[in-house]
């Protein structure tokens, strides 16, 4: 089994989860998504993160989405 891309460590942002690796909050992904703003952008804003990670983390939220309504 892979490990998660999003780790929630009470030592990096008080437990906030992020993607591994790094400072940044899962939840500002979503967040720039949902002003319209494009992966680019975050990518831009966001250098330790790289696309493959933000693809791996949508995919991740979207699988425990289907898998909490199924």
């Amino acid at each position: 089994m892979r490990s998660s891309i999003i780790i929630s460590d009470p030592e990096i942002m008080n437990g906030m989860p992020c993607f591994r690796g790094t400072r940044v909050p899962f939840k500002n992904l979503i967040d720039y998504l949902e002003a319209g703003h494009s992966l680019g952008e975050f990518l831009r804003q966001f250098p330790t993160v790289t696309s493959e990670m933000a693809v791996a983390a949508l995919e991740e939220a979207k699988d425990s989405l289907l898998a909490k309504i199924a």
